[in-house]
């Protein structure tokens, strides 16, 4: 049940920003191995560009060729790869370092983890194609030519673009996020924007590091010496989502992991998360995923050696 980290690749064929791994280039990229793997803390686009393959993507089955664009979220599990002998593709490594440092976590669309992570995959048009291709070939361009005046800034500024991009052709076919959930009453001054970033991006590592331990709002706001209501508001002005959807978000991202890579039982599943029995463990689990855990993990599991 061992899952490995997936860390971007060193060599000829990868660029990055002096020996930073916050941002990483891959011009070829030809596949992975068949065993589970996980990116801890980057988020990767992918964009084919010849031949097929197939993986499993925390329980959904994908399939890319190309010209088709895939992003692939931190502490999310990759396995059984399988792919064409042509298979190739570019990659694009991102930090959530790298991330907050363009302020991507104040645009609504990237808020909508979940919708993202259920549909992580677009064909790119023939428009498409041509925009990304001299998006990437500026970004190689410039890390290439490191001597140049202000050249991570330039960098930076590319890949900006770059996801904001990313981040339209993968919102195309959902329903947009409700523009009356950020009220324009709450526009934070310049000075309070950053604190509030700051505040927002600790909140972020605080959930994801509880690993669905802590689902109460109120424990994180003491942890973070704020209000529960402050920290609410916080986070619709950063995000345009409440902090108990992003608590929701990453519960569920640990319940599911321990389903599918673990053979833990459901009690012991639900001590580890802090649940108060597994009754209650079991409840949460239908409500939010739609089934039980049993059938979750007969589902996603019972094929696992």
């Amino acid at each position: 049940m061992t899952i490995k980290d997936f860390k971007p690749q060193k060599g000829i064929n990868s660029l990055r920003i002096g020996e930073s791994d916050d941002l990483v280039i891959t011009e070829s990229f030809s596949g992975i191995s068949p065993d589970r793997v996980r990116p801890m803390h980057h988020g990767i686009i992918l964009i084919c560009t010849s031949g097929t393959a197939q993986f499993e993507y925390d329980g959904q089955t994908i399939q890319i060729s190309k010209n088709d664009l895939f992003l692939l979220m931190a502490r999310s599990v990759i396995e059984k790869f399988t792919s064409s002998d042509d298979f190739n593709c570019r990659e694009v490594w991102f930090s959530r370092a790298e991330m907050w440092n363009m302020n991507m976590y104040a645009k609504s669309n990237l808020s909508d983890l979940v919708a993202l992570k259920a549909n992580p995959k677009v064909k790119l048009s023939g428009t498409d194609v041509k925009l990304f291709d001299a998006y990437f070939q500026q970004l190689c361009y410039h890390m290439r030519n490191s001597s140049e005046l202000l050249y991570p800034d330039i960098v930076k500024s590319i890949l900006s673009t770059f996801l904001l991009e990313t981040l339209s052709v993968l919102r195309r076919g959902l329903s947009p996020l409700p523009t009356s959930k950020i009220s324009k009453g709450m526009t934070p001054s310049k000075g309070g924007a950053l604190h509030g970033k700051k505040l927002a991006e600790r909140f972020m590592q605080l959930a994801e590091q509880s690993d669905g331990r802590i689902r109460r709002v109120d424990e994180y706001a003491d942890m973070l010496n704020v209000t529960p209501k402050y920290l609410s508001k916080l986070l619709m002005q950063t995000m345009g989502r409440r902090p108990s959807d992003m608590v929701t978000f990453f519960t569920l991202k640990a319940i599911e992991n321990r389903l599918r890579f673990t053979d833990m039982t459901m009690q012991q599943i639900a001590n580890d998360l802090n649940f108060a029995n597994a009754s209650f463990f079991g409840k949460y689990v239908k409500e939010h995923l739609g089934m039980t855990p049993l059938e979750y993990r007969i589902k996603y599991h019972h094929n696992e050696e």
